[in-house]
C-alpha cells in the first residue's frame, strides 16, 4: 500500500502578534477539518510526532549572526518545524513512506543563506535545512526544489544559487506587485549553476487553469529533465482566492492538482493567511491527492470573488516568459581581493530587508568559479548601523582539493587579519561539519 506521512506542528504558543497573519491559530482550522473529515484514519496515512532540530543542523544550510548562542528560547519552534521536515524526509528515504506532509508553522523559505533576524515570517529555512541533512547523512546529490508559494522563496533562491545539484524553481506572484520584490527570470544562478535556478513570475489574478498551464508546459518538462532523486514542494497556500495577502486565484481542488502533477516526496507548509476559507480546504486537497485519493470534491465555502486572468491571456504572456528566459545572458563580475586564494572569483552584491524588524542587511558575495564543484562561498555580512561585521565560508558538497583549501584558507585569514570581522561560521558541507568563531574583546 501507498502510505503518506503526515507531520502536524501547528505551534500554538507562538506568533508575531494576536491580529498578525502568522499567528496562534493559523492552523486551528485545518486541525478541526482533517478530524472531521476522518482523513488521518485512512488506511495509508501514517502520522509521525515532531521533532526539534539541532543548531548544528541548521549551520549546515545557514549561518545564525552574529551568533547561535545569542538567540532566544523563541527560536524553538522554528527548530522544530526544521526538525520535523528532516523526520519526515528521512522516513521517505528509508521507505517507510512514499511521500509526506509537513504541516508546521513557522514557515522559512524568505530566510536565506546568512540570517540576523526574522523575515517575512521567516526565521529558519525549513526546506534547506532538510535538504542539506538528507544530503549530508544519506548521500542524495539532485534534489529539485519546486516553491507555488504566492511569494518568490528568494531565501531558499540564494542558499542554493551556488549549487548545480539543486535545481529551484519558484513560481510565484510577480515581484513588482508584491514581497519581497524579487524573483525575476535574469536570476538564473551563480557562476557554477547558471539554469539552475528557474523563476516564473505570473500575472495577478492567475487561478486554477494558469498554473496547470505552467506546470504542465514549462515545470514538469524541466523537471523531467534534471531527474531529481527527490522532489520538495514548498507548498504555500496564499496563492488560494480568499488570501488577504496576495492576489492569486486557485482553489483548493486547484491545488490538489498542483500536487497530483507535481508527484512531491514531500510537501512543506509555507505561507497561507486565509485562516479558516482556505487553509483547512486546501491542506484537505493536498493531503488526499498525496493519498491517492479523490480530491476533486473538496470545496470551500467561498466563492471566488475577484477576476481571474483567462488562459487564452496567459498563455501568451507565458510563452514570452520562456522566450526571455532563453534569452538570458551570465554577466558576472570578476573581482580578485588581495587575500583571495587562487582562481577567479564572482563578486555578488546583496541587500536584504528585514521587513519583521526594519533593519537592512548588505551582503558581499563572492564565489569562485570553478569547473568540477559548487566552488567556495564567502559572504561577508553586516546589520544597518553595525559597526563590524560577520562572515560565512562555504566549502561544498563535493568540493574539489582545490576549493576545499581556499575556504580553509579564507577562513584562518579572517581570523588573524581582518579586524572588522566580529564573528564567523566555517560551513563544511564536504565533511559535515562546522565551525563557529567569534572575536574575543581586547
Amino acid at each position: 500500500m501507498k502510505r503518506t506521512g503526515i507531520l502536524f506542528f501547528p505551534a500554538f504558543d507562538w506568533s508575531l502578534g494576536n491580529s498578525h497573519p502568522e499567528r496562534e491559530e493559523r492552523l486551528l482550522y485545518t486541525q478541526e477539518q482533517l478530524f472531521e473529515e476522518g482523513i488521518l484514519d485512512l488506511p495509508q496515512m501514517k502520522q509521525f510526532t515532531p521533532r526539534v532540530a539541532s543548531l548544528a543542523d541548521v549551520a549546515q544550510a545557514q549561518a545564525l549572526f552574529p551568533t547561535p548562542s545569542l538567540y532566544p528560547e523563541t527560536l524553538d519552534p522554528h527548530l522544530i518545524a526544521a526538525g520535523s521536515a528532516i523526520l519526515l524526509g528521512e522516513a521517505r528515504i528509508r521507505g517507510e513512506i512514499s511521500n509526506g506532509f509537513v504541516l508546521v508553522r513557522p514557515p522559512g523559505h524568505h530566510s536565506g543563506a546568512t540570517v540576523w533576524g526574522n523575515r517575512g515570517f521567516c526565521t529558519i529555512n525549513n526546506e534547506a535545512i532538510l535538504i542539506n541533512q538528507l544530503r549530508a547523512r544519506y548521500g542524495i546529490k539532485k534534489i529539485a526544489i519546486v516553491d507555488t508559494d504566492v511569494h518568490h522563496g528568494d531565501g531558499t533562491q540564494d542558499i542554493f544559487y551556488h549549487d548545480p545539484n539543486i535545481l529551484f524553481i519558484s513560481l510565484h506572484q510577480d515581484g513588482r506587485t508584491l514581497y519581497p520584490g524579487s524573483g525575476f527570470i535574469d536570476e538564473q544562478g551563480g557562476p557554477n549553476a547558471w539554469g539552475q535556478t528557474l523563476n516564473i513570475p505570473l500575472p495577478p489574478g492567475t487561478g486554477d487553469e494558469g498554473y496547470h498551464y505552467v506546470l504542465e508546459t514549462w515545470v514538469l518538462p524541466r523537471l523531467q529533465a534534471f531527474k531529481p532523486e527527490l522532489i520538495i514542494n514548498s507548498a504555500g497556500q496564499d496563492n488560494h482566492f480568499t488570501d488577504p495577502l496576495a492576489s492569486m486565484n486557485l482553489t483548493a481542488s486547484g491545488y490538489g492538482r498542483i500536487t497530483e502533477l507535481l508527484q512531491p516526496d514531500l510537501a512543506v507548509l509555507e505561507g497561507g493567511y486565509s485562516i479558516e476559507g482556505a487553509l483547512p480546504f486546501v491542506n484537505l486537497a493536498i493531503l488526499l491527492a498525496l493519498a491517492g485519493e479523490d480530491y476533486h470534491h473538496v470545496r470551500e465555502p467561498q466563492k471566488i470573488g475577484r477576476s481571474s486572468l483567462p488562459l487564452a491571456t496567459l498563455k501568451p504572456y507565458v510563452e514570452t516568459l520562456k522566450k526571455q528566459t532563453q534569452m538570458v545572458k551570465p554577466d558576472f563580475t570578476i573581482h580578485n581581493v588581495k587575500f583571495f586564494p587562487p582562481g577567479e572569483w564572482v563578486y555578488i552584491p546583496r541587500s536584504v530587508y528585514y521587513d519583521t524588524e526594519g533593519f537592512q542587511e548588505t551582503r558581499q558575495d563572492f564565489v569562485r568559479k570553478c569547473n568540477h564543484c559548487a566552488g567556495t562561498v564567502y559572504i561577508e555580512s553586516q546589520r544597518s548601523h553595525a559597526k563590524t561585521k560577520s562572515v560565512l565560508v562555504r566549502i561544498p558538497f563535493e568540493a574539489c582539493p582545490q576549493c576545499e583549501q581556499a575556504g580553509y584558507d579564507l577562513w584562518e585569514y579572517v581570523q588573524q587579519h581582518h579586524q572588522e570581522i566580529h564573528s564567523g561560521l566555517l560551513q563544511n558541507q564536504l565533511h559535515n561539519q562546522h565551525q563557529v568563531w567569534q572575536r574575543k574583546k581586547d
